[in-house]
């Protein structure tokens, strides 16, 4: 379960709602350290959810992440899978 960590999550839902993130937009959001972010990418990455692009910019490397098409599918089929749990919780099933 790729996204099944709430780090994870967040960053998808992030991606989501944007074309690309900076990295370093991307760990003031999620209050994470570089580290646990770039772990966090590359599981991500990995799994096919994310694609990560390195560009300079002003001089420096940076890299900016986008969700892919397959990690907007599941991130749609696990906030599903999550909204039917909290069905669930509601009517005591």
């Amino acid at each position: 379960m790729v996204l099944h960590p709430p780090s994870r999550l967040q960053i998808a839902a992030l991606l989501a709602k944007v074309s690309e993130m900076e990295f370093a937009k991307l760990r003031e959001l999620t209050k994470v350290s570089d580290s646990v972010l770039s772990k966090h990418l590359a599981a991500l990455s990995e799994a096919g959810y994310v694609r990560l692009r390195k560009a300079a910019d002003g001089g420096r490397q940076r890299t900016w992440a986008s969700l892919t098409t397959t990690g907007k599918r599941a991130l749609k089929r696990h906030v599903g899978a999550l909204r039917t749990l909290v069905a669930d919780l509601a009517t005591g099933e």
